[in-house]
Formats: C-alpha cells, structure tokens, sequence
C-alpha cells in the first residue's frame, strides 16, 4: 500500500461515507457541534455521549471512540478513563487529543493516566507533543508556542514509547508510527484562528480509525482535512463562514480535491537521542 497515493487516500474516505461508522465523542463544549458537523460532512455518525454509566452500552455499538481532554472535571476524567477501557477491552480504536496538556497539572495527570490505557492514536499540536515529551513552556493555555517540525523528535518517540500512531499537526503535519514518517501539507492560514478545527480534526481521524488500519487512516483523515482546509480557506474572506465552507468541502470532496490541493510525502526517521 502506498500511504502517500491521492487514490489510497480517496479509498479511505470513501469508505468513511461508505460504512458511515458511529464516532463516540466526549469533547469539550466548544468543539462539539463543529466536531459533530464535520463527522457528518464526512459521511460518519457523531455521537457527544460522555456519561460513564453509558459507556459498556455505547462501546458496543460504535465504531471508535474520541477522547478530548479540553475541558475537564472529576466526572469527565472518569468517563474518559472508563471509555478508554471499554473500548481497549473490546478491540476498538480510540484516539486522544491531548487539549492543553502542559498548561496544568489536572491536564498532565489526565494525559498521563489516559495514556497509560494505550490509545490506538494520538492528534495533538506541537506544543502539546512536547509537553508530552516533557519540554515545558511548548504551550501557551491550549495553543502551540512551537512550530510542528520542531515535534518531530517527540512524536517519533512519543509513538515508539507508547505503540500509538502520533500526528504532530500544525502548518506543516507529521504523522508517525516511531518507524515511518508522513509528512501533509495543506489547509489554510484562517485554520487556527477558527475555534475548535483542530479537535474536529481529532473527531474526523476517530472516523477514519473505524474503517483502516492506524497509519493509514491518520494520514488519510489528516490529508483529507488538509485538502477541505485548504479548498475552503479560498473560499472565504476571514475565519467566521470557515467551519460551514470546511465541511462543505468535506462532504464534495473528490479525488482530484486531495491531489490539488494537499501534498503527502514520505521524509526520513529522525533518530531520537
């Protein structure tokens, strides 16, 4: 399999819109009808349930499971960790977004402890990679204050350490199994100042992740939004009409779109100290 082919890429999208896979999502207010809306674009079936004592019943019926640590309490702490061991214990993938993680030291205790339950992949900015890595002051309250090539290092190690898919996702995104490294360019200046795309991001890669293996399906889902991103920033005179313009893309999104309009390129492994 070719991981960087448009037509490799476009097949996992299809079959996103295809088998239309149930996303379970506990995500923080502000993501959740972007989240919601972007799964739908994409062909995939978004579903915001965060209570713990539905977790047994809701994990055997979904496909994936997203968890977003962008706002937390002592109840959503435990329905994380309650999800994340259901749907380890039942062979299903799950994805972490790391919201945060280095800000405070709720957030670092939740990533930790989320991450000791293996997650099958994990989407975070570079700030966030770092901070996970153990580099303080890569975070400014949940943005990045590193570009991601600067994460690259981390990631790798970070995907090594842990047996989790990692993508470093920024201007550039990179995305790593600790022995092969994708690069995707794509999307739109407008993107980060566009509240909550990048955990729409997360909720789209838990879709992807129900229907490929884990490489692949980061990648795909992450060229794919970098295509949609980046169609739907020419569209556009600033970031307030971006969401609706992005998940029009989203749901029109043919193969030409992803050759066009995002670049997938396989780099060497930077070998970690």
């Amino acid at each position: 399999m070719n991981l960087t082919d448009p037509r490799t890429i476009f097949d996992c999208n299809e079959r996103v819109r295809e088998q239309r896979p149930l996303v379970q999502n506990i995500a923080n207010f502000v993501s959740m009808t972007i989240s919601a809306n972007v799964l739908l674009a994409a062909g995939s079936s978004p579903a915001m349930v965060h209570a713990a004592e539905e977790v047994d019943d809701f994990s055997a019926i979904a496909s994936a499971l997203c968890i977003n640590i962008g706002t937390l309490s002592p109840d959503w702490v435990r329905s994380m960790k309650v999800a994340a061991e259901w749907y380890g214990r039942r062979g299903k993938p799950w994805l972490l977004d790391p919201v945060g993680v280095g800000a405070t030291k709720l957030r670092d205790r939740t990533a930790a402890e989320l991450i000791a339950l293996r997650p099958t992949a994990i989407r975070a900015n570079a700030g966030e990679i770092l901070a996970l890595a153990g580099q303080s002051g890569s975070v400014r309250g949940v943005d990045s204050a590193a570009g991601s090539k600067a994460a690259i290092g981390a990631a790798i190690a970070l995907a090594k350490s842990t047996g989790a898919i990692v993508a470093a996702t920024g201007e550039t995104d990179y995305v790593t199994d600790g022995r092969q490294l994708i690069a995707i360019e794509g999307g739109h200046a407008l993107m980060p100042v566009s509240t909550a795309l990048g955990c729409a991001l997360s909720s789209l890669c838990g879709a992807f992740l129900a229907v490929a293996e884990p490489m692949p399906a980061m990648i795909s889902a992450l060229a794919v939004y970098a295509a949609a991103g980046k169609i739907a920033g020419k569209r556009v005179k600033g970031p307030g009409h971006l969401p609706a313009e992005l998940c029009d893309a989203l749901h029109n999104l043919c193969e030409a779109d992803i050759a066009a309009n995002s670049v997938v390129r396989s780099l060497p492994v930077t070998e970690v100290a």
